[in-house]
C-alpha cells in the first residue's frame, strides 16, 4: 500500500530493544519519528543513528518519541547500540524494532512487495529501507521522506519541519521556505486582512495573497 499524508499510520506490533510494542499505543498523546535503515553495523546509518541519539532531548522537549526500523535483530540492534554511544557520544535511548520478518517494511511501503532478504543480505539487498515518517498524536501521517542508501539524512531539517508541522497544527498558518522556529509564519488564505489583524495583531503584507505575521502570536 501507499502511505499518503493524513492516511492513518498503519498499526503494528513488534519486537524491539524496548521490548513488544505496538505502534498506537506507544505513540499515545505524542507525536512520533518512525524512522528505517538499511542494516546495522553499517557506516552512514550509525552515523545516522548517532545523530538522532545526540537529538533525543530535543525530541522530547517536542513532546515527540522516536524509533527506529531495522531488518535485522533486536539482539543486532543491542549489540549495535554500543557502537553508536561509541561514535556519537549520546546513549541511543530510544526503541529499534525487529523487522527480520520484512512485515513493517512492507506495511509503509519500504520495500518492493515480493522482497525477500536472505540471511546472508548485504546492506544493497536493502537499499531502499531509509524512509522517514512523522505521525501526530491523532496517529495520522504529516510528513514522508526517502533517501537513497548513500545519502546520509539530514536530521536537523526532520527537526525543522517537526517544529513546522507543530507550529501550525489545527491553526491558519504555514510556514514559508526555509523557516525556522522563531521566524514569523504565514497567514492562511482562509482568513481576509481583517480577521487575520483581529486574531494576529500586525500583519506585514508582502503582496495580496502573502501576508507574514509573528509566529508568537499564533
Amino acid at each position: 500500500m501507499t502511505i499518503r499524508l493524513n492516511d492513518t499510520a498503519p498499526n503494528f506490533t513488534a519486537d524491539s530493544t524496548a521490548g513488544e510494542l505496538t505502534l498506537h499505543e506507544w505513540i499515545g498523546d505524542s507525536y512520533a519519528i518512525l524512522f528505517s535503515h538499511p542494516k546495522d553495523f553499517t557506516p552512514v546509518c550509525t552515523t545516522e543513528f548517532g545523530a538522532v541519539a545526540q537529538l533525543v532531548p530535543e525530541f522530547v522537549k517536542r513532546n515527540t518519541k522516536v524509533m527506529g526500523v531495522s531488518v535485522d535483530t533486536v539482539e543486532e540492534h543491542k549489540k549495535w547500540k554500543r557502537d553508536i554511544e561509541a561514535f556519537s557520544g549520546a546513549p541511543a535511548d530510544f526503541p529499534i524494532i525487529d523487522d527480520t520478518s520484512l512485515h513493517v517494511s512492507k506495511l509503509y511501503n519500504m520495500l518492493p512487495a515480493d522482497a525477500y532478504l536472505t540471511d546472508g543480505r548485504t546492506p544493497a539487498d536493502s537499499a531502499t529501507v531509509r524512509t522517514v515518517f512523522i505521525i501526530g498524536p491523532d496517529k495520522k501521517v504529516r510528513l514522508t521522506m526517502s533517501y537513497p542508501m548513500s545519502v546520509g539524512r539530514n536530521f536537523a531539517e526532520i527537526l525543522r519541519a517537526l517544529d513546522a508541522i507543530q507550529i501550525t497544527d489545527g491553526a491558519p498558518i504555514a510556514t514559508p521556505a526555509n523557516w525556522v522556529a522563531g521566524q514569523d509564519v504565514i497567514v492562511g488564505l482562509s482568513l481576509s486582512d481583517e480577521q487575520a489583524k483581529e486574531k494576529f495583531g500586525e500583519v506585514d503584507i508582502k503582496l495580496p495573497y502573502l501576508r507574514f505575521v509573528s509566529a508568537s502570536k499564533k
